[in-house]
């Protein structure tokens, strides 16, 4: 359902913007598979929310808190997909980051059940989060 759709791309937008981490972990879906990007320390897909979750936070670790995402967009919505542009950033020991992206949502009974993420600049991002 498209409003459904709406309604949960801007609440993901809004949780990822916010320092309350449990409000994007109420968005996802157990089961969500999340397609993270690239050849870095976070890239691969991920299964389930807690799992989501611990990336995230790992994220904001090793950034020192700095990881920052804003919608750059108003979301489009195609029936159970969301499509956000987005611009993220981050520091970490004297790098810097701040690149546009796009998120792609596919939303199932109001919820993230699967997420593709892409960057602007995937050579960058890898650089700036270093392999594990």
């Amino acid at each position: 359902m498209t409003e459904s759709t709406a309604a949960v791309a801007h609440q993901y937008i809004a949780a990822m913007a916010s320092d309350d981490p449990g409000a994007l972990l109420a968005l996802f879906a157990d089961d969500i598979v999340w397609h993270q990007p690239g050849a870095n320390q976070f890239s691969g897909v991920k299964y389930g929310g807690h799992t989501v979750g611990a990336m995230i936070g790992t994220m904001m670790g090793v950034s020192n808190g700095t990881f920052a995402l804003e919608s750059a967009g108003a979301p489009m919505i195609n029936g159970d997909l969301a499509v956000l542009p987005i611009r993220f950033s981050g520091k970490r020991e004297g790098m810097e980051m701040s690149m546009d992206g796009i998120d792609l949502l596919r939303i199932e009974d109001g919820k993230v059940a699967e997420a593709w993420l892409f960057s602007a600049d995937q050579i960058a991002e890898d650089a700036f989060w270093g392999q594990a």
